[in-house]
């Protein structure tokens, strides 16, 4: 696979990549004379998704936000179609961006509040982007496959379907505005933002780009700070609590948050962990779970069965 890539995109771009190698299913890491870059190879979204994705995301490094620069094809496309095994692949090449994934145990309230600040920034760009470039092909939230809670978690675990039904209603009816819905990341995980020299952060992987209650941005990266990165050391409520409250500081330096929609932050954060055990039977083989899946199914299934608060509210 990794060969057969290497050689298309070397057809398609003008580059002298050496070395392909997959980081994960749909990306890959490119070696080449002219340095790193990464080639996001899958038909995930369809070809107009994926270029007023591009689009997006090319706004914002025009406009000096942290994000991977798109490279263009020797065809004058940012989205390019390549054959492989008989099917047609859409393929995006970025320049890989600078920084490192942080040490889990290095994410403190300092590097938490310019993530905060930065999300601000963010939202602030998206709002203008939106008022010159209406969108019309990224969708809502819950069109997405991944909310189809209901397809995918069983019958009969009718408590878990329920919250989801109530979760997913009541942020439905929420009020929307121009001032806290619209284009977002979508999956702000801390494996998604890379950190350079003097807290200079880029994100990566927009794939989950969608229209959102801005608000949802900052409960993921709270969501897996909390879940991922705590290592101890001291007690994790006051973990939490520090970095919720500087994710929120730091966005209120770059962009207004509404008293009523910091009080919608636990409900937010309840449906990341539905769409987190939601996903855990939409891929994992229900017939082949691993030891491992099913302590971390169990946990989650008893988490959310029992209304328990994330962030102990």
């Amino acid at each position: 696979m990794e060969q057969k890539i290497l050689g298309l995109l070397n057809e398609k771009y003008a580059l002298k990549i050496q070395k392909v190698e997959a980081v994960t299913n749909e990306m890959f890491r490119c070696i080449a004379n002219e340095g790193e870059f990464f080639a996001r190879v899958t038909n995930y979204k369809n070809y107009e998704e994926q270029l007023e994705e591009v689009n997006y995301t090319s706004y914002l490094h025009k406009r000096g936000f942290g994000v991977s620069p798109v490279i263009t094809s020797i065809n004058g496309k940012v989205v390019e179609n390549i054959p492989i095994d008989g099917r047609e692949l859409l393929t995006v090449l970025y320049q890989a961006a600078p920084g490192i994934h942080l040490p889990r145990k290095q994410w403190d309230a300092d590097v938490l509040k310019e993530l905060g600040r930065q999300i601000g920034k963010l939202h602030h760009l998206s709002k203008q982007y939106e008022d010159k470039h209406p969108v019309k092909y990224i969708r809502d939230w819950h069109e997405n496959e991944e909310y189809a809670f209901h397809k995918y978690i069983p019958k009969e675990e009718t408590t878990i379907r329920n919250i989801a039904e109530e979760v997913v209603t009541t942020i439905k009816k929420l009020p929307k505005s121009t001032f806290n819905y619209g284009l977002l990341h979508g999956d702000l995980w801390l494996g998604n933002i890379l950190v350079d020299k003097d807290l200079k952060l880029t994100m990566v992987d927009f794939q989950d780009c969608e229209k959102h209650f801005y608000i949802f941005d900052l409960a993921v990266p709270i969501y897996s700070a909390v879940e991922y990165s705590f290592v101890g050391g001291g007690n994790i409520s006051d973990y939490r609590q520090q970095i919720t409250q500087a994710i929120i500081k730091g966005y209120q330096e770059e962009n207004t948050l509404s008293i009523e929609m910091i009080d919608q932050l636990p409900l937010f954060i309840k449906l990341k962990e539905i769409f987190e055990y939601s996903l855990m039977h939409m891929y994992w083989d229900q017939d082949k779970l691993t030891e491992n899946e099913i302590r971390i199914m169990n946990h989650f299934r008893m988490r959310i069965e029992h209304d328990h608060s994330f962030l102990g509210a």
